[in-house]
């Protein structure tokens, strides 16, 4: 296996480009290996790596088709629902509550708020 080549940041030369500066040009890297990398220092601890692949080689990307539109709006509305209250919540909902935030705390609802209404509250 050869060795790649190690750039220092900000000094890989053009004709590289890291994933997301691909996917920003709207690229992919099409099953190409990793071309170099760059390394930024840090302190106290081992450099920041970002690999690099060779924009000449890269692949336009692929368009959404409407079957993944449509499991991409079905992901998103599930992480809307209230796995308790199993109501949209209008929003994404916080991973560290698990739930939404009326059904996470139900005590610090003012009286007569329509966001608690869910059926488990008590009245």
């Amino acid at each position: 296996m050869a060795t790649l080549p190690v750039y220092r940041w900000r000094f890989a030369p053009d004709g590289y480009a890291t994933y997301r500066q691909l996917r920003a040009l709207g690229l992919r890297p099409g099953g190409q290996e990793v071309a170099a990398q760059v390394e930024r220092p840090r302190r106290r601890r081992g450099p920041l790596v970002a690999y690099l692949y060779r924009i000449d080689l890269a692949k336009p990307v692929r368009p959404m088709t409407p079957a993944r539109w449509a499991a991409l709006a079905k992901a998103n509305a599930a992480r809307r629902i209230c796995p308790e209250c199993r109501r949209d919540a209008g929003y994404v909902i916080p991973s560290s509550l698990g739930m939404c935030p009326a059904c996470a705390f139900p005590d610090n609802a003012p009286e007569g708020a329509s966001w608690n209404s869910s059926p488990h509250t008590a009245r």
